[in-house]
């Protein structure tokens, strides 16, 4: 079901949301967290939409929606309230504004907050340059970021220099079933130190600097990061590491992504190559992750201290 209220305020939008509640089985009593997605009116809001709604058959949530267009315009705020079959497991709420409300998003959402349940902001294109100092960030316990999709070209190190506890970003749960991969083959034979490693991928890829971030923070060895002529596809279609290289005594082991673009090629010495299938992550995939814990994420906060130690050769 879908509700629409044209020049409306969040007060007659709690109230559609009381009378939804009143009046059908859509209660909030097992709503587990609310989250607040920050978006601009040129962004693909309904992309948006349905990551949040796949996302909500495994936290369902009151996802808030907030689309800010012009702020030059005179202040009007329109809500649209979804449920049911329209709002996957969750009830969304979205909100359009314009002129100078826009500058006021804190005091838009909180009379629609759930009480005593965490909050998270999800900004999935442009995001603040430092996410725990926006007002919004200050409420939230998880700050959700996307350094792939945000135009600011120096994205990545902004959320290196601006990191809080309680920060993540999409292009680090993009790498989960690759860094899967990995760790499984250096668990195998012949168990030894790891000299240098090397990781290609697309130079614009926030994934792969992440990659070799980490790789400098667990391995403690020099890592270059090798930058590729490919051109990294918005969807994310693809496995986000093209190839890693390790150099041990004993020869290289090597993770490259096939053509096929699902499985990825495995050279450990001493063995045959083999061939290893790699879920391909979605955005509803990569959001429910980062719902799945709203602790800091230790990993991804020093992959990005390892940002600083990384190679990069000069072409």
């Amino acid at each position: 079901m879908i509700f629409e209220l044209a020049n409306t305020d969040t007060r007659e939008i709690a109230k559609t949301l009381v009378r939804v509640r009143d009046t059908t089985s859509q209660g909030t009593t097992s709503r587990v967290l609310t989250l607040i997605v920050v978006a601009k009116a040129t962004d693909d809001i309904e992309a948006i939409i349905t990551a949040t709604n796949d996302a909500s058959r495994e936290h369902p949530s009151r996802v808030i929606v907030l689309v800010t267009g012009e702020a030059t315009k005179p202040s009007r705020l329109d809500g649209e309230v979804r449920i049911g079959g329209d709002a996957g497991a969750s009830e969304v709420v979205i909100i359009r504004l314009e002129g100078e409300v826009t500058h006021h998003l804190v005091h838009v959402v909180t009379p629609l907050l759930l009480p005593d349940t965490p909050i998270v902001v999800w900004w999935p294109y442009e995001a603040p340059v430092n996410p725990s100092q926006d007002p919004l960030g200050r409420i939230a316990q998880r700050r959700i970021t996307d350094a792939l999709l945000d135009p600011l070209v120096d994205a990545l190190y902004n959320r290196r220099n601006s990191y809080t506890p309680g920060d993540s970003d999409m292009a680090w749960a993009r790498l989960t079933p690759w860094r899967g991969v990995l760790a499984s083959a250096l668990d195998q034979l012949p168990h030894e130190p790891v000299l240098e490693a090397k990781v290609f991928g697309p130079s614009s890829s926030p994934s792969v600097d992440l990659a070799a971030g980490w790789l400098v923070d667990r391995l403690g060895v020099r890592v270059t990061r090798v930058a590729t002529d490919d051109i990294v596809d918005s969807a994310q279609n693809h496995i986000p590491v093209l190839k890693v290289e390790l150099l041990l005594p004993s020869g290289t082991l090597a993770l490259e992504a096939n053509s096929d673009e699902q499985t990825l090629a495995v050279s450990i010495p001493g063995r045959e190559t083999a061939r290893v299938a790699v879920n391909l992550r979605t955005a509803a995939d990569c959001l429910a992750e980062e719902l799945r814990h709203l602790d800091p994420d230790h990993a991804y906060a020093q992959a990005l201290q390892g940002l600083n130690k990384v190679f990069y050769p000069i072409v």
